[in-house]
């Protein structure tokens, strides 16, 4: 008999401001295989995901394309194109939630 064990993930990090971010950042990490709960904390820059199994390099990966890296791995230029890329994901966040 096997039994389900889920784990939390916690991943800190950058240019989190807004609801309308943390509507983009739920719908893109839902895609993912195994996810089962995902939060937001705006405050505190940090999503917790649920999941049947690890996930976190693939949440980490579609958390740097939407603008989000981890915290203490972007620099200069590309933190600087993350930002770039957060405003976007967050004014299309905040358009998908007044649909």
């Amino acid at each position: 008999m096997t039994e389900d064990i889920n784990m939390d993930i916690l991943i800190a990090v950058d240019n989190i401001k807004c609801g309308g971010c943390a509507n983009s950042i739920r719908q893109k990490l839902a895609k993912i295989n195994g996810i089962l709960t995902i939060e937001v904390d705006i405050q505190g820059e940090i999503v917790i995901i649920t999941s049947d199994h690890d996930v976190r390099i693939e949440a980490i990966e579609t958390l740097n394309s939407l603008g989000y890296p981890e915290k203490g791995q972007s620099e200069g230029l590309s933190a600087l194109r993350s930002k770039a890329k957060s405003l976007v994901s967050c004014a299309l966040g905040k358009l998908s939630s007044n649909e």
